[in-house]
């Protein structure tokens, strides 16, 4: 059957907003009807139209706001007639189950740390609205799928990500190096991601003097941009490390090509995609051990705790010190990687799981 689907995304400059747009070209490819529900802003920097996807703005903020009413209004007839509403992300999901849309299939991508504040009780009452109404929950690791469960979910699951390919690096290498101003013989430290605080980049941050401690000394390199933007470079202007904040980037895979470790901060994460690429790149990695990640990727990265700028410090100059260890990590991500699930078993993924909410 060729289907009529929604795809609903919040904010997402990042893993989740490429997710949408994979699923959506896949689909589209079996013959079904697709369109984009979410923001202006996630549409200019991911590029569901650019992609032959149809597009529909609705304002779906990253925290609670005075118009949600009416976005909830919005949704409620814009999807009315969808065969399937898929929704990415918790506020996504919410605003979709209180408009009363469906079929409904929410994938949660991650969620911040269990600790006391407004952002914890939010993130929890949304969560039981989505378990509470959505047909099917779908968590990208399987912390998530107990979180949903735990929230009352009828029916949670683990989802099939798989990261779109940046595709093979243009320029390689050493022509990417020398663009970045980078000698030969010093290593290039990499994150790529959105500046927000989700990232942890102020961990990065703080570990850069003792990562740099070292002859040659690194160079640090922080692709994305975002709302911290500004204060991240400000505060890596007054250190003494050589941070590069390269903003905004379309050749990742060069990047990627170009680097010597690549880095995650994050507070907390759910699969993370840049990983995936990271490991597709045979790079060394060094993350955070949050979220899905040790289930992911234990025995694959070296794992440290958030928020701890020495212990961060520490493994990536034990990388950069250790060329043995580097050398097996490097063959680590490889195998890694070949186990990745590819895009199109995401979309068979998502298609069963349509089938087995949706009446046709």
């Amino acid at each position: 059957m060729n289907a009529r689907i929604a795809l609903v995304v919040g904010t997402s400059s990042g893993g989740s907003g490429r997710h949408v747009r994979s699923l959506g070209e896949g689909l589209v490819a079996r013959g079904h009807r697709v369109v984009v529900v979410g923001p202006v802003e996630t549409e200019r920097e991911i590029g569901f139209t650019e992609a032959g996807l149809r597009f529909s703005p609705v304002p779906i903020g990253a925290t609670p706001e005075l118009g949600d009413a009416g976005t909830v209004l919005r949704l409620r007839a814009l999807l009315r007639n969808a065969d399937v509403v898929h929704a990415h992300g918790i506020r996504a999901g919410a605003l979709c189950a209180l408009a009363g849309v469906g079929p409904l299939v929410v994938t949660v991508h991650s969620a911040p740390p269990e600790v006391s504040g407004a952002r914890t009780a939010v993130h929890r009452l949304l969560e039981k609205i989505v378990a509470g109404r959505a047909d099917l929950c779908l968590g990208v690791s399987d912390d998530l799928v107990e979180r949903l469960n735990a929230a009352g979910a009828r029916d949670a699951r683990l989802a099939v990500m798989a990261a779109p390919h940046v595709g093979r690096p243009f320029n390689g290498r050493e022509h990417t190096r020398a663009d970045l101003a980078v000698l030969p013989e010093r290593p290039l430290v990499l994150t790529i991601g959105r500046l927000v605080e989700q990232k942890g980049l102020d961990t990065l941050l703080a570990a850069a003097p003792a990562i740099a401690d070292r002859r040659p000394d690194p160079v640090i390199a922080i692709a994305g941009d975002g709302p911290l933007w500004g204060s991240l470079h400000d505060t890596a202007a007054e250190l003494e490390a050589d941070v590069r904040m390269l903003g905004h980037r379309t050749d990742v895979a060069d990047l990627l090509a170009a680097a010597d470790v690549f880095c995650l901060t994050s507070r907390w994460e759910g699969s993370s995609m840049v990983l995936m690429e990271a490991l597709r790149a045979g790079l060394p990695v060094v993350s955070t051990r949050v979220g899905g990640i040790p289930e992911l990727y234990s025995g694959t990265a070296v794992l440290v705790p958030p928020e701890e700028p020495e212990a961060f410090a520490a493994a990536v100059g034990q990388v950069l010190d250790d060329t043995g260890l580097a050398d097996d990590l490097r063959k680590r991500s490889r195998e890694a990687a070949e186990a990745l699930p590819t895009e199109e078993d995401a979309v068979e993924a998502v298609s069963k799981a349509y089938t087995g909410v949706a009446a046709w």
